[in-house]
């Protein structure tokens, strides 16, 4: 990976080396697509995993009809602020609602589109083995978590801007003229863009450094100030995901309270952690055991020393080997750098390392090893022509196979809990979330179990807590599940779950004051908690609060429009106020979005009695149609007795009034009662 300083290379394209011996750049840029899509082929059946529900599936701002507006100019981002990435979920949505091949589809084509971009950005740079490292990018299985988990999109589609930010600077650098301010511009733009998707872009500056270094251009005060607005605009989205993660993902408090020295302790046995999985993709999982890290042992600092050793051995051997090997390395760390542990994220709660962090960083090692490969086979040809073919298709046939079998630990989420308990039994995360799938099974006992051994490994991890508390509520063991409850929140105030929750147990002790305050709490820290929003609905309900219940209840609806429990609250709470016209509606709504609940539906036959006995009083009882209004009315809430009565009355009536059409369906209706069926059955 040795560089020839700076060349012409306008009119380069990809195959241009022909690494396929001779073959057509269009030909084999077809090959890395075919074989980056059989490879990934499992993840077309694959489902929504872990926190898909909040990116996709549950997100209220993806079907808000303001949803745009709040991606981009709201703090009410679910996670982070990824506002480009949030807003590929929102068209899709529209697309093909939740049906999770198409999200995957949009996924794996940035991928092969990113393999495609690296191809021609290693060509331009003139870096031996483009394709070859390419193809290592597109199939090595360390990929496969940025690919086949729908949420990791902000990474794909970073990557994709990021590429395309740095092949508009190489031609910046390369051409004549004015016109190459225009790819300036668009190298601007794409990083812009890139960031929007996924803030890890900030390192992009340093990169575009690294590209002037290469190729022996020099870094004078000129290539300073146009690196700049790339810097400011990398800095500052920095610090909008610092405040962020702190203060909205709750970064805080004694698992994040890590010291500097533990921190370079922990990045620099991660950037072995990483450099390991590429040379030897073994026992992938989807999450690391969390390592115990420490000052005062040291052991810890033989990562260190060791990546100290291996920068001198670089450094020293640089007239040798050329600049490629310092460009790899310096690039392999610095776009690994917002992740490994400077920075406290949130995901470290559970591990400092997760193959989906070196999707692009990987780039550097694997070029490295590309032109490494590529030389050797050089070397080689004359004697063996056929080496470097058949050395090529067995090691990314072999890296497609890994990939193909990754894959399908992403089926859906039991399997990927289950197969990662099987990497890493210790996993208080997989537990607990395994726990939440078989919940959702009615697997209660098992699930119990799970939540308990989450707790085991990990007494303070609050989720688990929460987790086991709904289902002791549900069995009836209230005070110990409010003990649960207290318990994930005293690990974790900030958690509107487990107000939530505790609200519900609070119900059940007929403490309702308390359980209205646990609402508010909830809603104060999720205000777009649409269960939280329908609780408190019931609970202000209770308490004579119809007026302000409405409101909660409507709040609920717009957050989430297809909630029939809280469609039939809000009927509920019409009829108390005595607007019946709008609690049927309300009801009928509910019926509509889940036609078999039969309290809906009792409350619906309920309200079309009210609403028919308040029209057939305010005609004096002698309406033959207010009547037979009532009489239908008492059928649908399944009085047939009563109904039967009041429809003879509307009969006689009719029939005096000498309105024939009226007592020929009144006659039927009337044989309808007596056998216990209401008039819609006719319909």
């Amino acid at each position: 990976m040795k560089a020839t300083g700076k060349a012409p290379r306008s009119s380069e394209k990809p195959g241009d080396e022909k690494p396929g011996g001779g073959a057509p750049g269009w030909l084999l840029a077809l090959v890395l697509v075919l074989a980056t899509v059989a490879a990934y082929s499992p993840v077309w059946r694959a489902g929504f995993i872990w926190d898909d529900d909040i990116y996709v599936t549950g997100n209220p701002l993806l079907t808000a009809s303001d949803g745009l507006r709040r991606i981009w100019f709201s703090l009410e981002s679910p996670s982070q602020y990824f506002p480009l990435t949030y807003t590929t979920f929102y068209l899709e949505r529209l697309w093909w609602g939740l049906n999770p091949a198409g999200y995957h589809a949009v996924n794996l084509l940035l991928h092969a589109a990113n393999a495609l971009l690296a191809w021609r950005l290693l060509a331009r740079l003139r870096v031996p083995g483009a394709w070859l490292a390419a193809a290592l990018f597109a199939l090595h299985p360390v990929q496969v978590e940025s690919v086949a988990w729908i949420t990791e999109r902000k990474n794909v589609l970073m990557g994709f801007f990021f590429l395309l930010s740095l092949l508009a600077w190489t031609r910046f650098l390369d051409e004549p003229g004015r016109r190459r301010w225009r790819f300036y511009a668009l190298a601007l733009v794409c990083y812009a863009l890139a960031l929007a998707a996924k803030t890890t872009a900030c390192t992009l500056p340093a990169v575009l450094l690294l590209v002037l270094w290469l190729q022996k251009m020099p870094i004078g005060w000129r290539r300073w100030a146009q690196a700049g607005p790339f810097v400011v605009l990398g800095i500052g989205m920095g610090l909008v995901t610092m405040w962020w993660e702190r203060f909205h993902q709750g970064t805080q408090g004694a698992l994040f309270s890590i010291g500097p020295v533990e921190r370079v302790l922990i990045a620099s046995r991660a950037l072995w952690f990483y450099a390991g999985k590429l040379l030897w993709p073994a026992h992938l999982t989807f999450s690391y055991p969390r390592w115990t890290i420490s000052a005062s042992d040291p052991a810890a600092y033989v990562w260190p020393l060791a990546a100290a050793a291996l920068a001198v051995v670089i450094w020293r051997g640089r007239r040798r080997l050329g600049r490629g090997v310092e460009v790899a390395a310096v690039y392999f760390a610095a776009t690994l750098s917002p992740v490994l542990g400077f920075i406290m994220l949130w995901t470290f709660l559970f591990s400092f390392v997760a193959d989906h962090y070196q999707y692009l960083a990987c780039l550097g090692p694997l070029a490295l090893a590309a032109a490494g490969m590529e030389r050797g086979f050089g070397r080689a040809a004359r004697r063996s022509p056929l080496l470097k073919p058949i050395g090529c298709a067995v090691l990314l046939t072999t890296l497609g196979a890994l990939t193909w079998f990754q894959c399908g630990q992403y089926a859906d989420a039991e399997t990927l809990w289950r197969a990662t308990l099987a990497s890493n039994p210790d996993s208080w995360l997989a537990h607990n979330d395994l726990g939440m799938v078989l919940v959702a099974q009615g697997k209660n006992l098992e699930a119990t179990s799970e939540f308990k051994m989450a707790l085991d490994l990990n007494p303070d991890y609050p989720e688990p807590h929460n987790n086991l508390a709904l289902l002791l509520s549900q069995n009836g063991e209230v005070a110990e599940a409010i003990a649960q409850f207290r318990k994930a929140l005293e690990l974790r105030p900030s958690f509107p779950e487990a107000h939530n929750g505790l609200g519900l147990a609070l119900i059940q002790q007929g403490a309702v004051p308390e359980a209205i305050a646990e609402y508010r709490n909830a809603l104060d820290l999720r205000p777009d908690f649409p269960e939280a929003h329908n609780n408190l609905g019931l609970a202000l309900l209770q308490q004579g609060e119809a007026g302000e219940a409405i409101a909660h209840y409507r709040k609920a609806l717009d957050l989430r429009p297809n909630f029939p429990e809280a469609r039939n609250n809000l009927g509920n709470a019409l009829a108390q106020q005595g607007k019946f016209a709008e609690a049927i509606a309300e009801y009928r709504k509910a019926l509509d979005l889940r036609p078999n609940l039969p309290e809906v539906r009792n409350n619906l036959g309920l309200a079309l009695v009210q609403m028919a006995e308040q029209a057939n009083h305010l005609t004096g009882g002698g309406n033959a149609q207010a009547l037979s209004n009532l009489a239908a009315a008492y059928a649908e809430a399944g009085r047939y007795g009563e109904a039967a009565v009041t429809a003879r009355k509307a009969l006689a009536q009719a029939e005096a009034q000498k309105n024939s059409a009226l007592a020929d369906t009144l006659q039927k209706a009337i044989r309808l009662y007596d056998a216990g069926l209401p008039m819609r059955e006719t319909k």
